[in-house]
């Protein structure tokens, strides 16, 4: 057994051998958490920040849409990005431009500027995701690249599911403020250690800059969130929204038709044909839109379809992002071990269990009974998310592992950004169609409802594309 793990690692190094993997990560996970705390930290204040800031529930989820916006424009260039920077300068200035978002953020006098500072962060974020990856396909061996992802699927999950927790007991004793002002340190501390550790790891080849392709890049994926967006007040049949999705959606199929005849495409959609890849990538924007869109929804139900308050919330959240980061740690690890195709399918049938069981809950319903529907989701999201991540970017080289990081991140983000927005306008449309007689608390649980059938469909979709998943020998296995 011994001879056959010292045979493997002998002859499957990491493609840039260094002496400290974990500390050269280290860094950029600390910046990639803060980047998806953030995704949800702010929805659990959404229901107090529409009344501070006297705006509509449409208009504040630009809060997080918005953020998302700025990172799905952001991620399409960071493999253009690392051909003209060092690992470390991107790095280094995306730590760097965060710490000054979430400043700007914390000193928000209004709406406007929050949103600036919001999407300041942004722009950290949709660097820092696709560079991880990135980093740890060249510096952890194949045979260890399982666990990578493990690791950087705690970060991915956890964060997300843990945003809400942290959020609660922050506003239970301080102002919404201190949400932004607490990322500080640990940016702080990131910044550090990615100076201290943090390897260049991409070659700087300088290629030419496709200005024409950055912009349709930006329109498209811009307008398609600021469409799904704008529906939220204006409504999906609005002149407005329409005509924005459809141009959105005609600048994007340019876009794509442009990348796949170009020599030096600023995303290489060609990786899409390799199966594997093609299916992996499409499990984890399914799971993510299943975790964006649950955390958008589950804080406002707490507060405002059973009545807790919003430190209370906090505290009811924290056993499910608990069972997030364990789950996560774990998956990966499974995935070296057993192969990706059972906790692709397991993972989503919990999920579906899990949406189903809060589908039932009422505005009555008893606090455990939530809190155990949370807890199963955050069994099943995580268990599908790192063996689906793997078993896509094992299908690509070292050439191509860059594109396919960043076109799993940008539409994964894209995605999220696409199912907050939705859930919102289904909240809404669930809301407005409940009796005259019906309490808030009672509409406000029915509009929950109808986003929860969104969540589902995406569930639903994952757990049958799960079973195309090849039962292939997992890294870890081959000699």
């Amino acid at each position: 057994m011994d001879t056959t793990k010292n045979d493997r690692e002998t002859t499957a190094q990491a493609a840039v051998p260094v002496s400290h993997p974990l500390l050269a990560m280290l860094g950029m996970l600390i910046g990639g958490f803060v980047g998806m705390l953030s995704e949800t930290s702010l929805n659990i204040a959404l229901p107090s920040l529409m009344v501070k800031l006297n705006v509509s529930v449409g208009t504040i989820q630009w809060l997080v849409t918005g953020y998302m916006l700025i990172i799905g424009i952001v991620l399409p260039l960071s493999s253009l990005l690392t051909r003209w920077f060092s690992t470390r300068q991107l790095i280094i200035f995306a730590l760097i431009d965060f710490t000054v978002g979430a400043i700007i953020s914390a000193l928000a006098p209004d709406f406007t500027v929050l949103l600036i500072g919001r999407m300041i962060q942004g722009i950290a974020t949709g660097l820092i995701l696709p560079l991880m990856f990135t980093v740890a396909t060249l510096i952890f061996p194949p045979y260890k690249l399982g666990s990578a992802m493990g690791m950087i699927g705690l970060v991915i999950m956890f964060a997300p599911a843990i945003g809400p927790t942290l959020a609660g007991l922050i506003l239970g004793v301080l102002s919404w403020q201190w949400i932004f002002w607490a990322f500080v340190p640990f940016l702080l501390v990131g910044l550090a250690l990615a100076i201290k550790y943090l390897p260049n790891v991409a070659k700087i080849t300088k290629p030419k800059v496709d200005i024409f392709s950055i912009l349709l890049s930006t329109f498209g994926f811009g307008g398609l969130v600021s469409a799904v967006s704008m529906a939220s007040n204006y409504g999906w049949v609005s002149p407005v929204v329409l005509i924005v999705l459809v141009v959105a959606l005609l600048i994007l199929a340019l876009y794509i038709y442009r990348q796949l005849h170009s020599e030096t495409p600023i995303l290489n959609f060609r990786i899409f044909n390799r199966a594997n890849f093609r299916i992996g990538a499409l499990l984890v924007m399914l799971d993510f839109g299943i975790i964006l869109s649950s955390m958008y929804l589950l804080p406002m139900f707490w507060q405002k379809g059973l009545a807790i308050p919003v430190a209370l919330t906090g505290v009811v959240m924290l056993p499910g992002g608990v069972v997030n980061a364990l789950v996560s740690a774990m998956s990966g690890r499974f995935f070296d071990r057993f192969g990706a195709r059972i906790f692709t399918i397991l993972g989503f049938l919990i999920s579906i269990i899990a949406i189903l069981t809060l589908i039932f809950a009422s505005s009555t319903s008893p606090v455990w009974y939530v809190m155990l529907a949370h807890i199963i989701l955050m069994v099943g999201a995580p268990l599908a998310m790192s063996p689906a991540q793997t078993y896509g970017l094992n299908a690509l080289d070292q050439m191509t592992a860059s594109d396919g990081s960043t076109i799993m991140n940008t539409f994964q983000q894209i995605i999220g950004a696409i199912s907050t927005a939705v859930a919102t306008s289904l909240l809404g449309f669930g809301q407005h169609a409940s009796t005259a007689a019906s309490t808030s608390r009672i509409a406000f649980t029915n509009g929950v409802h109808v986003g929860l059938y969104f969540t589902l469909a995406l569930a639903v979709v994952a757990f049958l594309l799960s079973f195309v998943v090849k039962n292939e020998a997992a890294t870890s296995k081959e000699a």
